[in-house]
């Protein structure tokens, strides 16, 4: 939600106050502190309102969405909206792109846009991190749950059942259980304890991954829009530079005396409409792009330069591969998910075999010869 509100007071005459009033620095003793430096009192800038206040924000929010909420319930609808951010809901996701009003619009008509792009990617990121975290934590009942048992199997116990299974030929039974063998070796798991300990970490691991993704999909959002923004900037630089030239000579006209001032300056301002008409998209895109930048880089903005596109899109590489990566992780993750799955999957077959149980000296299947 979108709050929209003018930092200005209004006067009790109708007219608009300042956004802001100056406030004297004073010392312990209440006196104005000079600024040799500056040859006046030390002083700073105190908004007029409190209407940008984040409070206030978040008291607005908490009573729309219980307007909202109150209105819903009365017309028979079950859906509820909260003011509450996913980190305060307690929702582990990452959260999607702000779209905008051009981008909702084209969405809506079936045209595709790179915001609608990253939200449908984010969508698919969170949706499979969820089936993920779902199965896992599965796997963490499951272990609970075998480890109560009088007589639970032993991993020993699964590795034979896998290289005994019915219904496979020896080459799959043999790659199924090396698979298994080498996931429990290389990670140091002999008994159901073991697996637990994994299991855990596993489960650490997606959140970590869901957390880290967060603040890298952010920076990419904001970087591919910094390259946007300066890519119409660039292109249309010149347009601008042309008609602040054009409309720069009906300035100066206007301020000329004379016989024929009125008519060269009419000339002038026909000559600026006109070409601006026949250029408004990319002199519309142009001040657009100028606003963004303005507003992205602060201080930092320069209009006689070019904003730091190669800096930018430099970066934008380091972050797509930040984000690779940890699809990497999480690729890796789903793996070993699966390779327990398969040891859950021998275990649940042990126990509801009719065949009795081998007897075992140890739980623990170091050394066992395949």
């Amino acid at each position: 939600m979108h709050i929209m509100l003018t930092m200005r007071p209004l006067n009790e005459n109708g007219t608009w106050g300042g956004k802001q009033k100056k406030e004297y620095i004073l010392d312990r003793d209440g006196n104005k502190q000079y600024d040799p430096a500056k040859r006046q009192y030390k002083c700073r800038s105190v908004p007029s309102t409190d209407w940008n206040n984040r409070e206030n924000a978040d008291i607005w929010r908490e009573a729309w969405a219980d307007t909202a909420n109150a209105e819903l319930e009365r017309l028979g609808f079950d859906t509820r909206i909260s003011h509450l951010s996913y980190a305060e809901q307690g929702i582990e996701q990452i959260p999607t792109v702000h779209m905008g009003a051009a981008a909702s619009q084209m969405e809506k008509r079936g045209i595709r846009t790179e915001r609608g792009d990253i939200n449908r990617e984010i969508e698919i990121t969170n949706k499979k991190i969820r089936q993920l975290r779902s199965r896992i934590n599965h796997l963490q009942t499951w272990i609970a749950e075998e480890e109560t048992n009088v007589k639970p199997p032993t991993l020993a116990d699964v590795l034979d059942e896998v290289m005994s299974r019915q219904g496979q030929s020896a080459m799959t039974r043999l790659k199924n259980g090396a698979e298994i063998f080498n996931f429990l070796i290389s990670n140091e798991i002999y008994d159901l304890e073991d697996l637990d300990k994994k299991v855990n970490t596993m489960h650490g691991k997606v959140n970590r991954i869901l957390e880290d993704m967060k603040p890298v999909n952010r920076r990419i959002d904001t970087l591919k829009e910094h390259i946007y923004q300066s890519g119409h900037y660039k292109e249309h630089r010149a347009l601008k530079r042309q008609y602040d030239g054009l409309y720069s000579k009906y300035t100066a006209a206007k301020k000329e005396t004379g016989l024929f001032a009125e008519r060269n300056a009419k000339k002038a301002l026909e000559a600026a409409s006109d070409f601006y008409e026949a250029n408004r998209t990319g002199l519309t895109l142009y001040d657009a792009a100028e606003k963004y930048l303005r507003g992205a880089l602060q201080k930092r903005y320069d209009s006689k330069k070019l904003p730091p596109i190669t800096m930018w899109q430099n970066e934008l590489a380091a972050k797509t591969a930040d984000k690779n990566a940890l699809y990497q992780e999480y690729t890796l993750l789903k793996e070993e998910t699966y390779k327990v799955e398969k040891i859950r999957a021998s275990v649940k077959a042990i126990l509801h075999s009719d065949e009795p149980m081998p007897e075992r000296t140890t739980k623990k299947f170091r050394g066992v010869e395949l």
